[in-house]
């Protein structure tokens, strides 16, 4: 999602688990209760207190070097934030938001002029299901800062990850 487009007033999309969404068999055979993505790695891990219970490839903003800054900057940040909401009618596959900008982002943004940008989510692919597979195996990064997966892993994803989870953003 990033930039890519706008979105209507939070409210609407808070939070949205949606009926049974914690019921899956997929759900039952595992919970994260924090999530870590190694920018560096391109990897997205779910954790149970030290244990990684699984760990998925990702895709980043078109920028991936460094941390987010400025709306367009096409960075996906870093740091420790919070999976705070989601949207099951997302146009991506999904979407599970990541509560940039902080405090400490917004201070910087505002100090050198800028705008810090938001919108930031962990999503499938736009369009069709094939398309994650497309994007993803291209091992091109194309978001405009968000965090992609492919839309088998985002629904696990969904599935294991409670709104309130904890997530860090590494370099």
């Amino acid at each position: 999602m990033g930039e890519e487009q706008a979105q209507p007033a939070i409210a609407a999309f808070h939070p949205q688990p949606g009926p049974g969404t914690h019921d899956s068999p997929q759900a039952r055979e595992f919970r994260a209760d924090r999530v870590v993505v190694e920018k560096a790695k391109r990897t997205l891990c779910l954790y149970r207190g030290q244990e990684v219970v699984k760990r998925y490839p990702v895709a980043l903003g078109q920028q991936p070097l460094g941390p987010k800054r400025c709306a367009g900057d096409q960075r996906t940040p870093e740091g420790r934030y919070t999976l705070d909401w989601r949207n099951a009618d997302s146009k991506y596959f999904r979407s599970m938001h990541i509560s940039y900008p902080d405090r400490r982002d917004r201070r910087h943004a505002h100090s050198h002029g800028l705008d810090p940008g938001g919108e930031i989510m962990i999503h499938g692919a736009p369009g069709d299901p094939g398309e994650s597979a497309r994007l993803l195996g291209k091992g091109a990064d194309w978001t405009a800062g968000c965090i992609a997966v492919r839309d088998e892993h985002m629904q696990e994803i969904w599935d294991a990850v409670e709104d309130g989870t904890p997530i860090e953003i590494l370099p």
